[in-house]
């Protein structure tokens, strides 16, 4: 998944993707978790990918209500670094971005936030989901 457009959230811990169709199935004796990735609003960004289920995690969204999602590991490369991340799945459809960026992942990545820019990166951010070497 090339090009999307990410939240930066230093308030949250946790990264979220956004994700429909969110259905769980085995592999090699192993969770597994097929979805359909919205990378915007059109039908053409929609990418339907599998992912081993890292775990599951119960969220509270801003508003106090639980969740308790599927946590899947990618990798993202921002610019001229690349690192693995866990993202929860969850529907992000009434939000402007439908990835966000949580503090763990900009630790991971050693990023640095400037609150008073936007889009400083020039290259675009991309997911590539799939699991890294040593990754199980």
């Amino acid at each position: 998944m090339v090009g999307l457009r990410a939240k930066i959230d230093t308030g949250a811990s946790t990264s979220s993707l956004h994700a429909s169709d969110i259905v769980p199935f085995e592999r090699d004796g192993q969770s597994w978790v097929r979805f359909v990735a919205h990378l915007g609003t059109q039908v053409q960004r929609r990418h339907r990918c599998e992912a081993p289920v890292v775990t599951m995690k119960t969220i509270k969204s801003s508003n106090g209500q639980a969740q308790t999602r599927y946590v899947i590991r990618t990798l993202l490369a921002l610019g001229d670094r690349a690192w693995s991340v866990e993202f929860t799945l969850a529907c992000r459809k009434t939000m402007r971005y439908r990835v966000l960026l949580g503090s763990k992942a900009l630790v991971q990545g050693q990023l640095v936030v400037n609150p008073g820019l936007t889009y400083v990166q020039d290259k675009p951010l991309i997911m590539v989901p799939a699991t890294l070497p040593g990754d199980q």
